[in-house]
């Protein structure tokens, strides 16, 4: 695994926990939609019930998957940041940060580091190549 694929697997997973919570929201609007028809025609009463214990074990399925992923996200910038903070140079150690661990686009961290995009570039390249990648967290 490369310095850049470990930094980046917060960013993947962060964005992958919010398409969770998207499907969740919108399985929540499903759940409130779900009423009964009311009619003159004899129907099976249980028909309703089934449908909603269904959306309702879904969201709840959905809301661990998104409780285990943001455990996960939380171990996985632990140790981005103890592998950042491994790097020597003060300046690389802010310019991951900014990337990897709050989530800014390169040109945000020119701009919040007073630098060209040119020479936030080539501080990125310089960085990455003093990331120690440690994907055991330790």
């Amino acid at each position: 695994m490369t310095a850049l694929d470990f930094l980046s697997q917060a960013y993947r997973l962060d964005l992958r926990i919010d398409s969770k919570l998207e499907q969740l929201a919108s399985l929540n609007e499903l759940a409130t939609k779900c009423t009964t028809t009311i009619s003159g025609m004899p129907r099976n009463p249980n028909h309703n019930v089934s449908s909603m214990a269904n959306v309702v074990a879904k969201i709840v399925d959905l809301q661990r998957e998104i409780d285990r992923d943001i455990h996960q996200l939380m171990d996985i910038k632990r140790q981005i940041a103890a592998s950042i903070k491994a790097v020597e140079n003060k300046e690389y150690q802010t310019l991951l940060e900014l990337r990897f661990l709050c989530g800014c686009t390169w040109e945000e961290v020119a701009i919040k580091m007073g630098y060209s995009i040119q020479h936030t570039y080539r501080m990125r390249d310089r960085a990455l190549k003093k990331v120690v990648v440690n994907a055991s967290g330790e």
